[in-house]
């Protein structure tokens, strides 16, 4: 075995048991506290005269200072270095990453879908294996949405991310990542999502021997929990079980790449030590991992399938009421016991666009060609629905209590069309004989 094999083993063991030994404090929205020093977190003031521990007290707003209080999001951050001590940023490649406004290829009404993204190179990392499928809007803006894909095979090595273009909801399909945030560590598995807020640094390593997943860019207004309405005071998702990282800081002092996107563009400079060193912070921009497993399905108990609404875990709020720039829905297991009721979801146009994907099993409105890892898109107003398979098999069935439980599938909903990028347009693993799945639907009028 290669010594460059034998550090990746010795480094995803490391990852392994750090993963298994974290803690967490819970609550989406919570103001948070945390510190990895008995004493380090000032007391009565946010930036005192003298730190304590020899800190700095740094700020990181996610919001506008003069945002309402509800919607406010800012930690109080004190670190070894202030984030000020650093060179200059020089531009480097984007690889396969691109950033809304999308104009390399006109906008496609047709139905579309993917397989997985092929293996990567030997040696690509999570952010070297971020591919652009496509979005909408514009993040010069703070505006719309972006799809990625990841495919990776190493740990990231000195060398942080940072996104000043949004806030960034990765949702593993295979393998487990250990991200080691500015705020402290997160472990997130296939079945578990984690939500990296606008600005926070973080590195990525590798709990099995590769990974693969989404990533959903929101250039918007941060992720928040839907209003229920008249569900009431419970259901959906509970702030409860979103998990926030305890403090747990790198004093390092050795060469670390730091990458910034901004505006599209990935710029690096090189630090002589570690950012990720805050020993304590408090505050409400903070990262999360969630157990999707955890999402209290509702549904009928009495006739018709309700919309895909009912399975928002977060919405990104616009301008207009119930208009999201993106929701992040999921298709959790369920039972479905409606009464003379077609039960897969329903042939369907919408003036939302919606880009969905597969973490595990198959999804119930698709019998085939719908594979973990894939994805389809659906854009505004195109119709869409069970396959001809699935309409057959569902008008026939027996209309007994039936548990959905061998599929775990999600969508990034949107208010504007996602437009491809060309690499996605023209990718080898688009299924060019998508359409074909509605082929073969039946007459069936009788006058």
């Amino acid at each position: 075995m290669s010594e460059q094999a034998d550090s990746a083993r010795a480094g995803g063991e490391q990852a392994r048991k750090a993963a298994e030994a974290l803690e967490y404090l819970t609550g989406f929205g919570n103001e948070h506290s945390s510190e990895a020093v008995p004493g380090a977190l000032p007391l009565g003031r946010n930036s005192p005269q003298r730190a304590p521990l020899g800190l700095y007290a740094e700020q990181l707003s996610g919001s506008a200072f003069t945002e309402p209080r509800s919607h406010n999001r800012r930690s109080w951050l004190y670190r070894i270095r202030p984030s000020a001590a650093h060179p200059p940023f020089t531009r480097v490649d984007n690889g396969a990453l691109r950033t809304a406004p999308f104009t390399e290829v006109p906008a496609d009404p047709n139905r579309l879908r993917w397989n997985p993204l092929p293996d990567p190179a030997p040696g690509t990392d999570f952010l070297a294996g971020l591919w652009t499928l496509g979005g909408n809007g514009d993040a010069t803006q703070r505006s719309g949405m972006a799809v990625h894909l990841y495919a990776a095979n190493t740990s990231m090595t000195d060398r942080v991310f940072s996104d000043s273009d949004g806030e960034l909801l990765i949702v593993p399909e295979r393998g487990g990542l250990l991200l080691r945030t500015e705020m402290g560590l997160l472990s997130a598995r296939p079945g578990e999502v984690a939500l990296i807020p606008r600005g926070v640094r973080f590195r990525v390593e590798l709990l099995d021997t590769d990974a693969r997943g989404y990533v959903c860019e929101n250039y918007g207004q941060p992720f928040e929990l839907p209003d229920l309405g008249p569900i009431g005071a419970n259901g959906l998702a509970a702030a409860r079980d979103f998990r926030a990282p305890v403090a747990a800081y790198e004093d390092v002092e050795r060469p670390t790449e730091v990458i910034n996107k901004f505006c599209g563009n990935l710029w690096s400079a090189t630090y002589g030590h570690s950012p990720l060193d805050v020993v304590a912070w408090y505050g409400t921009h903070v990262p999360y991992v969630y157990d999707l497993r955890r999402f209290n399905v509702l549904g009928t108990i009495s006739y018709d399938h309700p919309d895909p609404s009912i399975f928002t875990v977060l919405t990104s709020p616009s301008d207009t009421p119930g208009l999201a720039g993106v929701d992040f829905v999921v298709f959790a297991p369920r039972w479905l016991v409606g009464e003379d009721t077609f039960r897969p979801p329903y042939f369907h146009r919408n003036v939302m666009s919606e880009y969905m994907g597969l973490i595990e099993g198959a999804y119930d409105a698709k019998a085939e060609g719908f594979v973990p890892g894939g994805g389809s898109l659906h854009n505004m107003m195109s119709a869409h629905g069970p396959d001809r398979e699935t309409f057959d098999r569902a008008s026939a069935a027996e209309l007994k209590p039936q548990k959905i439980d061998d599929g775990l599938a999600f969508m990034f909903e949107t208010r504007w069309p996602i437009t491809a990028t060309a690499q996605a347009a023209g990718a080898d693993h688009l299924q060019r004989g998508y359409d074909d799945v509605w082929q073969g639907l039946q007459r069936h009028f009788r006058a």
